[in-house]
């Protein structure tokens, strides 16, 4: 921060951010527990993809009691598509302890609220300050992307002690400046300006206070190490049908990828997908094997799905149990699948 000027830097960010921020329905009102929501749905998710989900969300669960005291094939039902399907689970169990602890009212102790389950520290300076005006830095990708440019700073962003220097860096800029503005402001400026690819200095509220743009690394910036590729993995799925329309569908494990989803009972391809049937469900039904195939792309995996449609008579029918359904197919609608399991259910069962 030496030779930096921080009321500058402040005075024109904010005007910047007065003028040009966007309309954004969580930015609508104070209330706390809505800038949590938004803040668990924007975590690795785009704007544009959050609001119609945001909006949805709140209309069915708009308080923290409506929430804690939801059922969670509800609350998993109305996430469907976001991803990262961990983010709501963690989040109704908080919201939980809120409502069983804090009478429903979100702590405005920073400690405190990152005591629950989910809540880093990320996510504790974003709804502090926004809701509080807790003088709480709220660091995420676009404001080290924004700072590492602002200082020039050349370390990898990936590792924990290179956030925490962009923490303490906010945390001194904060004490001269309204938390709730400042740290939204920041965010703005590396959504809208700063950007990863193409930024428009042209415009930069803060150009002028910006030592990357007077080196010429801008592009430079941020450094971030490369992540692993992608595992590639197979997956054979069962697409079943009883002659009274019904689909069985499974539950995944209610812990790990896509915890608690149901899918089209699947196996990876290098197990047979006739013996895990037949084993699992005492089933041998004559598989057909589409010529159609999906794709679905995690941050650390791929999947390719491989779907076998079979017609199951009424006297070889599985029993359902907590883990197993047979589900009409106009019913199928109320079930939380995955994205890809969703793409091969209007694809193959026209829902």
């Amino acid at each position: 921060m030496n030779e930096f000027n921080v009321g500058a830097f402040n005075d024109a960010l904010l005007s910047w951010y007065e003028g040009e921020k966007r309309t954004l329905p969580w930015r609508e009102g104070r209330d706390p527990y809505h800038i949590w929501v938004s803040e668990i749905m924007l975590q690795q998710t785009r704007v544009d993809t959050v609001i119609p989900y945001y909006e949805n969300f709140i209309s069915k669960f708009p308080t923290v009691t409506e929430l804690a005291n939801a059922d969670e094939e509800d609350v998993l039902k109305a996430w469907e598509g976001l991803g990262y399907y961990s983010r709501v689970k963690n989040l109704q169990s908080a919201v939980r302890e809120v409502h069983a602890n804090y009478g429903g009212v979100v702590p405005n102790d920073p400690d405190e609220f990152e005591q629950l389950k989910g809540v880093g520290p990320y996510t504790k300076g974003a709804v502090m300050s926004i809701a509080y005006d807790l003088k709480v830095a709220a660091v995420d990708g676009n404001v080290m992307r924004v700072l590492a440019r602002v200082f020039d700073i050349h370390e990898d962003i990936s590792k924990q002690k290179t956030r925490k220097k962009f923490e303490e860096i906010v945390q001194q800029m904060l004490e001269t400046a309204p938390p709730a503005d400042f740290n939204q402001a920041l965010m703005e400026l590396g959504a809208l300006v700063c950007k990863p690819r193409n930024p428009d200095c042209t415009v930069c509220p803060v150009a002028t206070e910006c030592r990357a743009l007077q080196t010429g690394t801008v592009y430079e910036l941020p450094v971030k190490a490369k992540k692993a590729k992608p595992r590639q993995s197979g997956i054979h799925s069962a697409i079943l049908v009883d002659e009274n329309d019904r689909v069985l569908i499974e539950k995944r494990p209610s812990t790990g990828l896509l915890a608690d989803l149901w899918q089209f009972p699947s196996v990876e391809e290098e197990k047979s997908l006739s013996a895990f049937l037949e084993e699992r469900y005492g089933l041998k039904p004559q598989l057909q094997k589409e010529e159609e195939t999906f794709r679905h792309v995690f941050s650390h995996l791929i999947w390719t799905v491989t779907p076998f449609t079979g017609y199951i008579d009424e006297r070889d029918i599985a029993d359902s149990s907590k883990e197993t359904m047979w589900v009409h197919k106009d019913e199928l609608h109320r079930y939380s699948f995955p994205v890809v399991h969703q793409k091969i259910k209007k694809h193959f069962v026209g829902v």
